[in-house]
């Protein structure tokens, strides 16, 4: 962790000086749904709201640009293996995992008039888990094999996604493909479970620069 902080304020600190520096905040709506490599067990979406501060690289001629960004967010998603006869004991569990978001976002202006620009963008995401939630269904019968020791610290992501700026507001919509498994191989009913899970979802968000 402390070398993936240094290296954003090593970004920031290169950026002030040699590129022209665009600075603010930045609010959202994210979804974030796991998935599992198993037919019979369910999943679905986790929503959250996101907040962070963004800057920007790149002088105002230049049609390309480096986004770094620290948010934070909710990820995770919902379990559920339901009761059917002759198959695993059934269990439902909810994800919430709280998360400190780094993408390091590189952008492309399409359209570049001085009021108004379009972009696409993409880039690589740390996501560093601070806090991790399960919140298991109790009912009678009803198992809970997914445990914090199986939920990783660290995820690894991909953003793509398209972006306007209007005046001193910039909007982005992105998709988040997830390079790493979150969840690892779990137990039940004393069989070994291979989950797969990785972390996908969109976001929209808003960001305000203030210089």
């Amino acid at each position: 962790m402390k070398k993936i902080v240094l290296t954003f304020v090593l970004i920031f600190a290169s950026s002030m000086i040699f590129a022209q520096f665009t600075l603010g905040p930045k609010i959202g709506y994210n979804t974030s749904k796991l998935s599992v490599d198993q037919s019979d067990i369910e999943t679905s979406l986790k929503n959250s709201f996101q907040f962070g501060i963004f800057a920007r690289l790149g002088s105002s001629d230049s049609k390309v640009y480096l986004q770094p960004e620290i948010n934070w967010l909710t990820q995770g998603g919902v379990f559920k293996q339901p009761e059917v006869t002759g198959s695993l004991s059934p269990f439902e569990q909810e994800i919430d995992l709280k998360t400190i978001q780094i993408p390091v976002i590189i952008g492309y202006k399409i359209i570049n008039p001085k009021i108004i620009n379009i972009r696409i963008l993409a880039g690589p995401v740390a996501s560093i888990v601070t806090d991790k939630k399960i919140e298991s269904k109790d009912i009678s019968g009803y198992i809970k094999p997914i445990e914090d020791a199986n939920i990783e610290d660290l995820i690894w992501s991909l953003q793509v996604g398209a972006g306007v700026d209007i005046l001193m507001f910039t909007i982005d919509v992105r998709y988040n493909i997830g390079l790493n498994k979150v969840i690892n191989d779990i137990t039940i009913d004393g069989t070994p479970v291979t989950f797969a899970s990785k972390v996908s979802g969109f976001s929209v968000s808003l960001g305000w620069k203030i210089f």
